[in-house]
């Protein structure tokens, strides 16, 4: 499968998945209250840790290997399911003490929920890793859609009846079986269904410094939520997290869906040509002129924003989510780090560069969540400042750039999102900042923000007015006449 068309079933699929989960979002946010969706949260971001260990980087490994065999597919399976057992079962003995320490009963049946997700994860997850390695994101996009369909019919079914947080786990509980179930159908008939341990230690070898990267990241990123937990409130927890998930729709929208190929993809150039430099500048410039139009226009329309997707019951939300979308536009240009430097081998690296960044985030959350949450969100971007700074030092080492390609690269992004946000200001000053008609507000705010992109994308000569170009091309062909 081509990269286009790989990227075009990425975002399909996670763009079904995504509204479908707005939607869902939205009435989750009607149904509970911000305690309740706070406790989910801390048991969610606990377990969280769990998850970064799931494989030890086994899926990883599957996808970059260049020779495939019989051995090495019984390995990767056999630390799969293993390591989906064991988790499962700390998750029981330790979900009776864990809400004890947090005074939340809620929390142990959550946890017994979530459990079983950690058994049943396994039977999907080799299938997945295989499919991303050979590009068939279609097949990817049919099993993710079918398993976030069903847990989302269950997890509103329980909510509208009551059932607070332990809804959402048992939707979880469903999208884990469904994709498992699915996945089954694609599994290659070639690969075996009992595990081996003959080429373990090289799947482990690769693996154990990315599962320690990535439980660095998991440590720092749930700090904040963890520290509210305990130095706070849940209510403190909930709004901070309502915050940082408005933010991170960007994540989940375009970033996501660009990283699983764009890891595919550097690989793949760099086994053909040796390097990857154009392809990381191109796509580097791709993600920052939607990131930064977005964080823009997040910031100047944050609480219209709140009041459409999640009811007015999340107000306390709004100032959080603009000082959030200021860290995350510092990111922008690093979103791809992880992609590339695992592309290039350089488990290593990634590992010293995210040790470094995560000691700074958990200093700095310490100190914000015990003065508070916005001193706390201000924390978090400081962070991300500092952490940007590191990454594009290691990358430009990594990847081979240098600073006048990349400014080359993004000062057009640059240019686009100020025209985004030219939209959305003039509904500001009109408006003000808390508009009574909130859709109003999006609305228009949106469409100027729009027009505005699409506008300097296209003045600018940015790489994006290649791919809207194609797109309208396409469009055209499609609604001809014969």
């Amino acid at each position: 499968m081509s990269t286009r068309k790989a990227l075009a079933f990425s975002f399909l699929d996670r763009y079904a998945s995504h509204a479908i989960g707005m939607v869902s979002s939205m009435i989750i946010a009607r149904l509970l209250t911000p305690g309740e969706l706070g406790v989910f949260s801390v048991t969610m971001v606990l377990l969280a840790f769990l998850s970064t260990v799931r494989d030890l980087g086994a899926g990883e490994y599957l996808v970059q290997e260049k020779e495939l065999t019989t051995a090495r597919v019984r390995a990767v399976w056999a630390v799969q399911l293993g390591l989906g057992l064991g988790l499962a079962l700390i998750i029981l003995l330790a979900a009776v003490p864990v809400s004890a320490f947090y005074g939340e009963p809620k929390m142990r049946d959550i946890m017994f929920v979530i459990a079983l997700n950690y058994a049943i994860n396994p039977f999907g997850s080799l299938t997945y890793a295989y499919l991303i390695r050979e590009m068939r994101f279609d097949s990817i996009a049919l099993i993710r859609f079918s398993g976030t369909m069903t847990g989302t019919v269950v997890s509103l079914t329980l909510a509208w009846q009551g059932y607070g947080p332990i809804s959402l786990a048992l939707g979880m509980f469903a999208t884990t079986l469904v994709s498992a179930l699915t996945s089954i159908y694609f599994r290659p008939k070639s690969f075996p269904w009992i595990p081996g341990t003959s080429e373990i230690r090289r799947v482990l070898s690769f693996g154990g410094k990315l599962t320690s990267t990535s439980l660095l990241n998991t440590l720092s990123s749930n700090a904040p939520e963890l520290l509210l937990g305990k130095m706070q409130n849940m209510a403190a927890v909930g709004f901070y997290s309502r915050a940082s998930g408005l933010v991170a729709i960007f994540n989940r929208l375009i970033t996501d869906p660009i990283i699983t190929v764009a890891m595919s993809g550097f690989a793949r150039q760099r086994r053909e040509h040796g390097q990857f430099t154009e392809a990381f500048l191109k796509a580097n410039a791709y993600i920052c002129a939607l990131g930064w139009s977005f964080c823009l226009v997040l910031i100047l329309l944050a609480h219209p924003i709140t009041h459409v997707l999640y009811g007015t019951q999340w107000d306390d939300s709004v100032d959080l989510a603009r000082i959030l979308a200021i860290g995350n536009m510092f990111v922008a240009p690093v979103t791809l780090g992880a992609a590339a430097l695992t592309a290039s081998g350089q488990a290593g690296r990634m590992l010293m560069i995210t040790g470094i960044t995560s000691v700074t985030t958990i200093v700095l959350a310490v100190g914000g969540a015990a003065l508070g949450v916005t001193l706390l969100a201000w924390s978090m971007t400081l962070t991300a400042a500092v952490s940007a700074a590191v990454w594009i030092h290691m990358l430009k080492a990594v990847v081979g750039f240098s600073w006048s390609q990349l400014f080359d690269a993004l000062w057009r992004s640059a240019l686009i999102a100020l025209a985004s946000a030219i939209g959305p200001l003039i509904v500001v000053a009109e408006f003000g900042l808390a508009p009574e008609n909130s859709l109003l507000a999006v609305g228009l705010g949106g469409t100027g923000a729009s027009i505005g992109f699409i506008g300097a994308a296209i003045l600018t000569g940015h790489p994006l007015r290649e791919e809207l170009s194609s797109a309208w091309t396409k469009l055209r062909a499609r609604v001809k006449p014969g």
